[in-house]
């Protein structure tokens, strides 16, 4: 841990949930409304589109325009590739057409996006190089778009290994830590068939690992969109829009809090990690002791 009472930057980490990605564009309009700086941005799966769009100065209001195209029959294009039905390059042509063919390092808005290795299980972070490359790859749902292949590696959706992506914005810089989950479910929908037991199995796994994460953030909106769907969000754009922006709205206070308030945070946090010895471990050793002084007497 980096302890620097000082460090105020935002950073704000935006999780996948496919079409539901919508409620990301209502939570940076809250932002936008109390002029509060984001400093640094990641993102996974619509979270990386979502992110970049932001990172590369779209305000909120213009990044809505693409909320009809969060839907899964405009971006999904037949391939005989092996590795998944679909090719990513709908949303590879959208991103060339709204904001070009450009690099990462040049945001404005420092960027992290977040896919998985699937020969290696492990995260790649992208920081550097072509920007709709690394969206696409973080965006590549396993057995529904195909892999995509970068400098060798073999990537598809980030969320396999952190939904939310909260680890990337600490190396960034980030003092205090947002983050926007749009799986925060109570319960899953009731299967009809093998494809929706085998989809809550995964979303079941993947929670379940999300949630141990999502410990290391400062403040977590954690928003219910099970009544949405993964799809299609077309006919509810703007209800969708503000299930992210309210819930965001009520804790924007919050972020105010935490940046006059850092110094003392980061005292806690200094003082929790430097101790040698936990309490419950002290007195585990005084217990240890006293029954070695027994056997030996």
């Amino acid at each position: 841990m980096k302890l620097n009472p000082f460090n105020t930057r935002i950073g704000l980490a935006l999780g996948g949930g496919a079409a539901k990605g919508i409620a990301h564009i209502g939570v940076l309009r809250a932002f936008e409304e109390e002029q509060i700086r984001i400093h640094c941005i990641s993102g996974t799966s619509v979270g990386a589109l979502v992110a970049s769009y932001y990172a590369f100065g779209r305000p909120a209001e213009s990044i809505l325009s693409i909320g009809s195209t969060l839907n899964l029959s405009k971006i999904l294009n037949f391939t005989l590739e092996r590795g998944g039905l679909f090719s990513t390059q709908a949303i590879r042509e959208m991103i060339h057409r709204d904001l070009g063919d450009c690099l990462i390092e040049d945001a404005k808005t420092p960027l992290a996006i977040c896919a998985t290795d699937i020969e290696t299980g492990k995260q790649l972070v992208f920081r550097k190089g072509n920007l709709a490359e690394a969206v696409c790859a973080s965006m590549a749902v396993p057995g529904l778009f195909v892999p995509v292949e970068v400098d060798g590696r073999i990537l598809v959706d980030g969320g396999l290994v952190e939904n939310v992506p909260i680890s990337p914005l600490e190396k960034m810089g980030a003092g205090i830590i947002v983050a926007i989950d749009l799986s925060h479910v109570r319960r899953y929908p009731k299967p009809d068939d093998t494809f929706d037991v085998i989809s809550n199995a995964i979303n079941i796994a993947i929670d379940f690992n999300t949630r141990k994460q999502l410990k290391k953030a400062d403040i977590v909106v954690p928003l219910d969109l099970s009544r949405y769907s993964l799809t299609n969000n077309a006919k509810c754009i703007e209800e969708l829009y503000m299930e992210g922006y309210h819930p965001m709205k009520k804790k924007i206070h919050r972020v105010l809090w935490y940046k006059r308030v850092n110094i003392v945070r980061y005292l806690l946090k200094a003082v929790r990690s430097l101790l040698p010895l936990k309490v419950p471990e002290i007195i585990k050793d005084f217990k240890n002791q006293a029954v070695s002084s027994r056997n030996r007497s």
